[in-house]
C-alpha cells in the first residue's frame, strides 16, 4: 500500500488524485492485512498513546451512531435536546485535531527522513477533510433554529455521518497501516523526540497513565539557564519548586493562551473542578457545555478587544461557596497573551470572625 502510493506520486499522479482513491484502497484491504508480525508496543509509548486515544474516539463514534439511529423515532419536541447531545459529542470528536497534529508535526517528519513521503501527504490531506467535516457538523447542529425532522435526516446523511465515518476510517488506517509501519521504521531515539514534544500539542480524550523511557537512549532532563531553573524578572524557580508551588496553592489555576487553547492547569490536592491532561491544547469552548459557550465567547471577545480586564462568578455547589475569577493577561505593550482562571473554595473564609493573632496550624 505504502509503496504503491509512493510510486504513483513519484510517477506524477497528483496527490489530490491519490487522496480521492485512498478510501477505495482502504476498503479493498479492509480485513486482509496480516499484523501477526507487528512489533509490540510498550505502555506509555507514543504509539500506545495513539492507540489508546483511538479507543476513546471509538467510544464517541459509537455514541454518535446511536444518536443518529434514534433520529428516525424522534418527535419534534425532542429535537432540541437531541441536537444539544450531538453538539456535545462533536465537541469531543473535535479533540481529534490534537491527535492529527502530533502525527503531522512529530511523526510524519521522521517518516520523511526515511524517504517515506507519499503516505504522510495523503494522510495529511485526509486529516484536513475530516477537520472540515467536523467543523461543518458543529456549525450545523449549533445553528439548528427551525430545522424539521425531515431536514434532520438529510443533515445526518450528508454532513454528520460522513464526519463520523471519516474519523472511524482514519482509525482503521492508523491501526492497520500507519502505526505498524512507524514501529518498523522509527528508532527509539526518534520516538523519544516525539514523546518529549507531545505536550506541545496535548492529548486527545485520554490522559496517559504510564511514563515511557526507552532503553539505550539519552533521556536527560531538559534544563533552563543551565541549572534547571527558570529565570523571571524578580527571581527564579527550580522546576521541582515551581511544580510544588502550583500543587500547594489553595486555589485552582487554568491558563488559556491567546489562541483560546488550554495551555496549563494546576493540579492541587483538592481541585474543585476535575481536570486531566487530555484538555491540554484543546479549544476552551470545547471544555464547556453548549449552554454556556456564549458566555465564554463574550469574555474572550471583551478581553481581546481591551474592553474588559476581569470577570467573576460565584456559585453554591454541594454546600460549598465557590468563587471563580477570570483575568486577561497582557504583555508589556498591552498585547493580549491569554486568560487566566482562578477558582477558590471560600466556604471557610466566609465563616471567619474577629481576629487570630496567635500561631495556629491548619488542620487541613
Amino acid at each position: 500500500m505504502v509503496e504503491v502510493e509512493q510510486e504513483l506520486i513519484a510517477e506524477g499522479l497528483p496527490v489530490e488524485e491519490v487522496l480521492r482513491l485512498c478510501d477505495i484502497h482502504s476498503m479493498v484491504l479492509d480485513g486482509h492485512i496480516d499484523q501477526s508480525g507487528a512489533k509490540s508496543i510498550p505502555d506509555g509509548h507514543p504509539a500506545d498513546t495513539f492507540k489508546k486515544e483511538n479507543i476513546e474516539l471509538g467510544k464517541v463514534i459509537g455514541d454518535l451512531n446511536q444518536l443518529f439511529d434514534q433520529a428516525d423515532s424522534l418527535k419534534q419536541e425532542e429535537l432540541t435536546n437531541w441536537l444539544i447531545a450531538v453538539h456535545g459529542k462533536f465537541n469531543s470528536l473535535m479533540d481529534v485535531d490534537k491527535h492529527y497534529l502530533r502525527k503531522e508535526y512529530l511523526v510524519f517528519p521522521f517518516l520523511e527522513k526515511y524517504e517515506i513521503t507519499g503516505p504522510p501527504k495523503v494522510m495529511w490531506g485526509k486529516h484536513d477533510e475530516i477537520r472540515l467535516l467536523i467543523k461543518t457538523s458543529i456549525d450545523a447542529v449549533r445553528t439548528h433554529e427551525g430545522i424539521s425532522l425531515e431536514e434532520l435526516k438529510t443533515l445526518i446523511d450528508l454532513v454528520l455521518r460522513p464526519a463520523v465515518n471519516g474519523v472511524d476510517d482514519m482509525i482503521g488506517k492508523e491501526e492497520a497501516i500507519l502505526l505498524p509501519m512507524c514501529m518498523d521504521t522509527l528508532t527509539d531515539q526518534d520516538w523519544w523526540a516525539v514523546y518529549e514534544q507531545t505536550m506541545e500539542f496535548g492529548f486527545c480524550l485520554y490522559d496517559p497513565q504510564v511514563e515511557w523511557k526507552p532503553e539505550n537512549v539519552d533521556v536527560s532532563e531538559v534544563t533552563f539557564n543551565t541549572k534547571n531553573s527558570i529565570g523571571l524578572s524578580t527571581g527564579s524557580f527550580d522546576l521541582n519548586e515551581l511544580e510544588a508551588l502550583f500543587k500547594a496553592l489553595p486555589i485552582d489555576i487554568t491558563f488559556v493562551d491567546k489562541n483560546d487553547k488550554v495551555k496549563f492547569f494546576s493540579l492541587g490536592a483538592d481541585r474543585i473542578f476535575n481536570r486531566n491532561r487530555a484538555i491540554i491544547g484543546r479549544d476552551v469552548r470545547m471544555c464547556h457545555p453548549p449552554s454556556s459557550v456564549h458566555v465564554v465567547d463574550q469574555i474572550l471577545e471583551d478581553f481581546k478587544s481591551g474592553k474588559e480586564t476581569s470577570a467573576s462568578f460565584w456559585i453554591n455547589m454541594h454546600g460549598r461557596f465557590i468563587y471563580i475569577e477570570y483575568f486577561a493577561l497582557r504583555g508589556k505593550e498591552g498585547d493580549y497573551l491569554g486568560t487566566i482562571e482562578f477558582t477558590q473554595d471560600l466556604t471557610h473564609l466566609r465563616q471567619l470572625e474577629g481576629e487570630q493573632r496567635l500561631l495556629a496550624y491548619s488542620k487541613k
